[in-house]
């Protein structure tokens, strides 16, 4: 056989090697697993970078793995719940055609947790039935139904946390609907609204802090208890540029921050810094509008993620 024959073969078995498998880098030994909602791929990748649940459904916006192991997605305009065989045992569809989903959240109760925007955008809480038990209004300060809001979450206390991005603010509602605590994120040292740092992803910290992606203004943020920034980072601060539309975010019991950028099409498309701000693994591989950690070098992630 001709030595070019034989180049071109060992050519394209290299090019059938998954690119998934080199996606995990890290200078510090990082490997996670973790779940993915995002644009094109909904599912679980290993610490291998292989693919080990596939929702195939492209378009997921916030979801979990939860603690018996069961799946639970939300896309604009479903939230289903699929056990360990991939079967569908919980679902709720979006009542308008107009209207999306946003959130998707498991309760300690046993409720789910869903945003849904629209005319009358709402948080609701629904039952293992799929029934709605709880409806709390929402004051997204905008009649566009796809930027109304994005992932909530519910607090300690039983109040809600919102992102609203047009309104450039996260909100903390009562169940009966009251604001009782605005975090403004128009911050006139980034430029003002002009600088469209939309809160995205809005998270209560263990401190007390609130983590907030703020997407176009490619920063994340982390606020005391007055909305006073303690903790950010921003572009400048990497040569790589990794923040691009930053929307999901995780805190991890170590310290460190894992990031998702939406709007990256190419490069990293996740990255994680430690509390100094140094890059520490990144992930180059699918797209993640949310996502949520589970291992870290085979153990366990340790609590709940995400709050």
């Amino acid at each position: 056989m001709k030595t070019n024959s034989i180049l071109k073969i060992v050519v394209a078995l290299f090019c059938l090697i998954p690119v998934m498998a080199i996606a995990q880098k890290s200078t510090s030994g990082i490997s996670h697993s973790f779940f993915i909602a995002g644009p094109q791929f909904t599912g679980i990748i290993d610490e291998a970078g292989e693919v080990v649940w596939d929702s195939q459904k492209a378009g997921a916006r916030d979801g979990y793995v939860l603690k018996n192991g069961n799946i639970l997605v939300c896309w604009a305009d479903e939230v289903k719940e699929f056990n360990k065989k991939k079967e569908v045992i919980l679902s709720y569809n979006r009542a308008e055609e107009h209207m999306e989903l946003g959130t998707a959240v498991r309760l300690s109760n046993g409720h789910t947790l869903i945003t849904e925007s629209g005319t009358q955008p709402r948080i609701v809480e629904i039952d293992k039935k799929g029934e709605v038990v709880k409806s709390v209004p929402l004051q997204p300060e905008t009649d566009n139904v796809h930027m109304q809001t994005r992932m909530a979450r519910k607090l300690k206390n039983g109040n809600y946390l919102v992102p609203h991005l047009l309104a450039f603010a996260v909100k903390e509602y009562q169940p009966d609907g009251t604001v009782v605590n605005t975090f403004s994120t128009d911050f006139k040292e980034y430029g003002g609204r002009t600088a469209e740092t939309w809160p995205f992803t809005a998270i209560r910290l263990k401190n007390g802090n609130t983590l907030v992606t703020l997407t176009h203004g490619n920063r994340v943020v982390e606020l005391d208890a007055e909305g006073n920034i303690v903790w950010e980072i921003d572009n400048s601060l990497f040569s790589e540029k990794p923040l691009v539309d930053p929307c999901g975010a995780q805190r991890l019991p170590n310290g460190n921050t894992v990031i998702a950028s939406y709007g990256a099409q190419k490069g990293i498309k996740m990255f994680e810094v430690d509390p100094d701000k140094n890059i520490v693994w990144t992930y180059e591989a699918h797209r993640a509008h949310h996502f949520q950690i589970l291992t870290t070098n085979g153990k366990p992630i340790k609590g709940a993620p995400l709050k």
